[in-house]
């Protein structure tokens, strides 16, 4: 497949969504390809990564500019440089600013966990034990300019058991962003995923009569 949607990550740690995506990626007939990894952390997993999978990989420290500006603007120099369509959040950890945003919007898409509009930021799992619901999850969403606000692509729904702690409720949801991130990622690439009036519309979606329910009852 020579038309593949080319797609640069970024990444600050562990890596796992990352891993999904590479995993995504070397299927057969996978419509998108890695073509960069960036880190803004040396020490970030991510990174080694992206060398067992042999994928072009650097890292922008942000902390050696003097602001933002002039991170992102090495940051996008990076992206151009590799002809990147798209871009992928997948665990970095920095706020960008609204011009780069603007810059990108459109092919610069992120995964949260939760089900956004629902604990925007940080703390999600720990917010959303304290608030009681009964269903977590996570999204994948286009960024826009207000943090966690820009359209929805997909998300993922996983209940909230009486004995979860953070780091269990964490696991679980974790699960599911590693299946709805490359599930994303395809639908973007096959050029199924629109954005109209605000809010993504994806072609060739289905939807049955089942819905999911927490607590089931025996």
């Amino acid at each position: 497949m020579t038309d593949r949607l080319k797609v640069a990550v970024l990444v600050s740690g562990h890596g796992s969504n990352l891993q999904a995506l590479i995993d995504a990626c070397q299927k057969p007939g996978f419509p998108a390809q890695i073509v960069r990894v960036i880190s803004n952390v040396k020490e970030a997993f991510g990174i080694q990564r992206a060398s067992r999978a042999g994928i072009p990989h650097s890292v922008i420290d942000h902390l050696n500019f003097e602001n933002r500006t002039d991170f992102e603007a090495r940051l996008n120099g990076e992206l151009e440089s590799c002809n990147a369509e798209l871009v992928c959040l997948a665990g970095f950890m920095r706020l960008l600013t609204g011009s780069f945003v603007e810059k990108w919007y459109g092919r610069l898409v992120n995964i949260h966990p939760s089900l956004l509009p629902a604990f925007k930021g940080l703390d999600t799992h720990a917010r959303a034990l304290a608030a009681g619901v009964k269903i977590a999850g996570c999204t994948i969403h286009y960024v826009s300019r207000d943090m966690d606000a820009g359209p929805i692509i997909a998300q993922a729904a996983v209940p909230v058991m009486p004995n979860d702690n953070e780091d269990i409720l964490a696991a679980r949801v974790l699960k599911q962003e590693h299946v709805i991130f490359p599930m994303a990622l395809k639908m973007i690439a096959e050029k199924r995923v629109k954005i109209t009036d605000g809010c993504v519309r994806i072609d060739g979606t289905s939807l049955d009569d089942d819905v999911i329910v927490s607590p089931t009852l025996n």
